[in-house]
Formats: structure tokens, sequence, C-alpha cells
């Protein structure tokens, strides 16, 4: 049986298929969709948001020791947040299979850097599988397991944005019973790290039957011609190089560490130049090199930054232009990334404008308040770093900075530095973005939300309780609509002589239940318009002009939050129930 799948829902079904019974990760794109599916689709899985990448690494390598086959999933940032614990996990192996997905994102779309996650295995000592479609996607996620099994191993199944968000018939099967595999409590190879000593040498055995494995496993496919032209390539880069190079002899290396030094020579021997075709850093590339191998062409005509195409391909190797993109073809207006219509960071955004603060901005849809009409979120690093940087910009002077961090990206990573601020007599000043959602990917439900991943309910952590008892001094709640309270809450706890926190609460409008409610638009009420443009200073989109200059909202975009109504000097923004 064949189904048409993205390649996450491929990697969810194979992770079914080879009876995964434990399924953890944070969402972030491009991953999520593997989790969301599971949780839709195959719930005996056991899948679950964790509160951050390393719990989720931690839970995972828990089920695994004790036996279960596991899968563990986040983008490429989310490894980082996971090293600690990924670093370690080689020492001693696993019990059952553990499979971690690492979704790096080449060109940026929705992260802030670019990361090829391939180096941090190396460091590791991880091996790492790379598919090339949505059908390999489902296989090597079977086939991980029972390598990481065999011997004893995590895995890394590295994907990319394209990969993880393309389409393709994938043939798929049926469930397997995987017997639970039995946990034998042993302290030197589970426990005290003083033990790790005599773990090491076995991370190096595993690591060099790993590379004599990588010289005749399946993973790597060797596709030779006549032609003088080899190509040396990985992941989703192996479908341009078939379109552009349909005549070049191609080594498709599935598994791209540990690499097979002994093939890699062999096939670069019996072609006269040979291009190495990789998105990211030039891993590949910089092994053959190493290897004394010198009919080489690789970064120095195709670049490390960005995603590859076909087009890039093509204009690389002087095989014409790539078209023209579509954009370039038809005149469409531009959109710039925006809040959506009704988002509650809006008047908070507009509130710290106001104000004039300095504002330690950290990750998710809310960094957006950097960008016009608002630009008041002046720095953006990682999860959680808003209220260190903060911290850090106040021992520079800046007493009036003010952090803001979503709920989610709170409980991810902010919990940490709030207590550091508090514990080192700070006077910081956070804000909170409650809106009971992961935003930013979708969103997904998170500890604060009172939801899991099926759905259910869960237990809701209470945030203005947790800020008091870490010793914050001023913890206070307001609505996100109602926007002269926000700026006068924001006075106060600016004014606060210590640490204060502000929760702005409101739901994210992509909320589920919130798009299924019943909505009352507003309407302008043209006899009432002086036509001040108050109106249009909120910055919603939803807000347009006609031709006679006069405001109109559209019936169909307004999620009647209010803040227009408030702001309209002669009240002329009305419900339209009541100017019926």
């Amino acid at each position: 049986m064949r189904e048409f799948l993205l390649g996450n829902e491929a990697i969810a079904r194979g992770a079914w298929e080879a009876g995964v019974k434990f399924v953890s990760g944070y969402p972030g794109t491009p991953s999520t969709e593997i989790i969301e599916t599971l949780a839709m689709r195959f719930p005996e899985t056991n899948p679950r948001w964790s509160a951050n990448e390393k719990v989720a690494f931690e839970e995972g390598m828990g089920a695994a020791i004790g036996g279960l086959r596991v899968m563990v999933t986040m983008k490429h940032v989310g490894l980082n947040v996971a090293a600690d614990a990924f670093m370690v996990f080689p020492y001693s192996g696993t019990n059952g299979g553990f499979v971690v997905i690492s979704a790096d994102d080449p060109g940026m779309h929705s992260s802030q850097n670019e990361q090829d996650n391939r180096y941090l295995a190396r460091v590791g000592k991880v091996p790492v599988l790379e598919p090339s479609d949505a059908q390999e996607c489902h296989d090597f996620m079977i086939a991980g397991l029972e390598l990481s099994e065999q011997f004893k191993s995590p895995v890394m199944l590295r994907t990319t944005t394209r990969l993880a968000h393309h389409k393709g018939l994938v043939e798929v099967g049926e469930r397997r019973d995987v017997e639970q595999k039995e946990f034998i409590a042993d302290a030197k190879r589970f426990s005290v790290p003083i033990y790790r000593l005599l773990r090491r040498p076995e991370v190096e055995k595993t690591l060099t039957a790993l590379t004599d494995y990588a010289e005749t496993c399946s993973f790597n496919r060797v596709e030779h011609t006549k032609n003088s032209i080899g190509v040396v390539t990985s992941g989703i880069a192996y479908q341009y190089v078939k379109e552009v190079m349909p005549e070049a002899g191609v080594l498709r290396l599935g598994m791209t560490f540990p690499l097979p030094a002994k093939l890699l020579r062999e096939f670069c021997s019996q072609y006269q130049t040979v291009y190495v075709i990789e998105e990211g850093e030039a891993f590949i590339e910089e092994y053959i090199r190493n290897l004394g191998i010198t009919n080489l062409k690789g970064k120095e005509l195709f670049g490390v930054i960005g995603e590859y195409s076909p087009g890039r391909l093509r204009k690389a190797l002087g095989l014409g232009d790539p078209p023209k993109p579509f954009t370039e073809q038809v005149n469409l207006i531009p959109r710039p990334p925006m809040l959506c219509v009704g988002c509650g960071h809006r008047t908070v955004f507009a509130a710290l404008k106001q104000l004039k603060v300095t504002v330690s901005g950290d990750i998710g849809c809310y960094t957006m308040g950097a960008l016009p009409p608002y630009e008041a979120e002046h720095t953006t690093f990682s999860m959680g770093s808003s209220i260190g940087v903060s911290v850090g910009l106040e021992q520079a002077g800046h007493k009036d900075t003010v952090a803001i961090i979503g709920d989610s990206t709170f409980i991810h990573a902010g919990i940490p530095p709030l207590i550091d601020a508090v514990y080192n007599k700070s006077h910081l000043t956070l804000v909170i973005l409650d809106n009971s959602a992961t935003g930013m990917t979708g969103s997904q439900q998170n500890p604060a939300s009172g939801k899991n991943v099926l759905g259910e309910d869960a237990p809701k952590l209470d945030l203005e309780a947790f800020c008091r008892a870490t010793g914050v001094g001023s913890v206070e709640v307001v609505d996100t609509w109602q926007r002269k309270e926000i700026v006068s809450t924001l006075r106060r706890a600016i004014a606060f002589q210590g640490p204060s926190v502000v929760i702005a609460r409101g739901p994210c409008q992509q909320l589920p239940e919130i798009k299924r409610r019943k909505v009352i638009p507003f309407i302008v009420e043209e006899e009432l318009c002086t036509q001040c443009d108050a109106c249009f200073k909120v910055w919603c989109p939803a807000i347009t002009r006609t031709a006679q200059n006069f405001p109109v909202i559209a019936a169909n975009e307004c999620t009647s939050c209010t803040v227009c109504a408030q702001v309209c000097p002669t009240d002329a923004i009305k419900l339209a129930e009541v100017m019926a």
C-alpha cells in the first residue's frame, strides 16, 4: 500500500511501523509535524511534548535504556539544548533502539542560524543517516532503530527543511510488535561517572565497527556511468543532482557519519572530475580532501550559505541561469512577516514603543515586534536569552530594559535565568506573553496550556504562583486586549524597586477553540468617522481604506478584539450587531 506523505509524516509512519513505544520532543520548524502526526494517527507510540529538548532527550534516553524503541524529535538548534545528554549517551550506549531527529534549516526559513549538525554528531561519535526522499524518510527511520540496536548506539536521522516538507509516494507497511528488551542494572555502564573512563575505549570500538559497516551498508549507493564526471552527494541534494546532471556517475551517501574511506577512494578514482554537492558545510568534502583526493570541486562553486536548488546547481555548473522566481514574474503586493489579526502581542509592543524602553527579546512569533511598525524589540538570540541579556544590559548601565518571552519559551529556558536574576538582586522587568500555546510553530500545547499533545486535559502550570515562588516581588496579570491597562501595568513594573513580572495574557488566535468561536465583527460608522487615522495606529491588517479614504474593517478577518474601538475618539467603531 502507498500513501502520499510529507517527509515528516513518513518519519512518523516509519516509527509506528518499527514498533516505537515512546516519542518525545519539543516543537520547532521543520520537525514539528512528526509528533503531531503520531498524536493524530498513531497515539500508541505514546508521543509527548516535553518542556524542552534536553528533557525530551533524557526522557527518551531513559525509555531506551529501559528497553523500548524510542524516537526523539527536535530542530537543529534544539540539539544544542540537548547536547549535554547527547554527548554522553554513546558512553553507556542504548538498550532499545534510539533515533534522534535533527531537522536542520538551510536558508533559515524559521531559525536564528544555519547549523550543520553532522558536526555535533562527529563530536558525539553518533552515526548519522540522511534520507533523500519521503520513502527513505520512512525506510531510514526503521533501519535507524535496527542500526541502533545492532551497535547499541544512539543514531541521528538528519533532515532539512525541504526534505521534511516535501511530499512523495511512500510504500508503507504494518506495525511490528517489538519485544521490550530487558534492563539489567549495571553501574559501570549506566551510572557513576568515574566508570566512564572504562567505557571510553568502547566508544572507539563502536565507531570503528560503524566505519567498517559504512563501507558496505545499503544506505550508501553507487550509480556508475561511463561519463567522466562523478558526484558525491547526500540528502535532498541528491534529487537536484539527478535532475541537473543525469549523465553523471553518483555516489549517494545515506550514511554521512562515519564516512566510508575505501568506497570514496574507489569511486573518485573512476572519474576525471568529482563534484561534492552537499547542503550546509563542507562536511563530506573536507573528509574526502583529507584522504588526499584532489580531483574535487565543491564549496568553491556551490557555497555554504542557504538552500540548494536545481537552479542554483545549474548556475554554479555553468549550465544556464535558473528561471526567475515566481514573485518576479507576477506583480505581487509585498507581504512582510506580521502578527496575526487580533494577536495580543500587538498591544504589548505598541506599549513598549510608547514607553521608549530597551527590549531584550526571545524566540517566538513575538520576534516580529522588532519589525516595523513597532521596532520595539532590540535583541534576539536564543531560547530564554532575553532574561540573561536584559540582566547584562542592566549591568552595563541600561536601567530601563525589559525582557520579553513567551509562555512556552519561559518554561523551556526562562526559568533558570529568572531565578538567577532574583538571586543576584537584579531589577529585571520581565514580560511573559501567555497565549496558552507554542505559537510560532503552530500553536502546540505546553505545560501552561492545560492540554497535552493528544488533546487531553493536563495539569496547568500556574505562572503567577511560580514567579512569586522564585522571589519576584511584583507579579501582575493583564489582559492583552486592554491597551491602557497594559501601559499602566508596564509603567508600575518598570518603576518597581526589584525584579518584576508582567504576565500579558490573551489566547493565540490560531488555537482551534478560538478559531471555532462565533465572532461578531466591528464595523466603522462613516457618519461618526472624522478620518483621524487613530484606528490605523493599532496596525491591524483587517483595517484598510475605502476609495474615499474612510477606514473599513474586513468582517471575515476581524476577531472582535476591541482594540480599534478602544482608540477611536468618536466611537465610530462599533459591533456590527449593534449597528444592525
